[in-house]
């Protein structure tokens, strides 16, 4: 993307934009009916609720720790894919 086509707007501006979608229409129109794109068994679909995870402490070194959290929030969930991966990984084995 050119540095040309980028635009800045204030909070107030952009407030005062009208919006382009024709929302009544959408509303009118109802939920898409038409063809399915794949076909769906749904003979076969469980619900799955997932098991609350367990509170453990866990010594890591501190810059594995620095690393995760530098990716943002969710670290835990990430580290616990990283292990998750792993363990699946040591399963098929």
């Amino acid at each position: 993307m050119s540095e040309s086509n980028i635009k800045t707007y204030t909070l107030e501006e952009i407030r005062q934009m009208k919006s382009r979608t024709d929302w009544d229409k959408l509303r009118a129109q109802g939920d898409y009916q038409g063809e399915q794109e794949f076909p769906v068994d749904w003979t076969r679909a469980r619900l799955v609720t997932p098991e609350p995870k367990k509170m453990i402490s866990l010594r890591v070194d501190p810059d594995v720790l620095e690393f995760f959290k530098s990716q943002g929030s969710g670290y835990q969930t990430r580290m616990n894919a990283v292990l998750r991966a792993w363990m699946e990984a040591q399963i098929k084995r």
